[in-house]
């Protein structure tokens, strides 16, 4: 995987990307939808931020591994 952010939870606390994609997806509708304070917003954005750091860190972990894999076949 690339590097995390200092913010980023621990490997062992990390959500894996279907986990990260639903809450992501929940922190917007909940944003969407209103009715939260501007606390809260703060919040869910700042939550959002990171849980979308993770998807994309896995995004990137999976290109590399598909890259690497490709590489290792078109060697052969």
């Amino acid at each position: 995987m690339s590097a995390r952010s200092s913010d980023a939870p621990p490997p062992a606390e990390r959500p894996g990307y279907e986990e990260a994609r639903d809450e992501l997806v929940e922190i917007v509708r909940r944003l969407e939808a209103g009715g939260v304070t501007l606390e809260e917003s703060l919040e869910l954005w700042e939550r959002g931020e990171q849980l979308a750091k993770i998807c994309q860190d896995w995004l990137d972990g999976a290109r590399e591994r598909l890259e690497a894999a490709a590489r290792d076949s078109s060697a052969e």
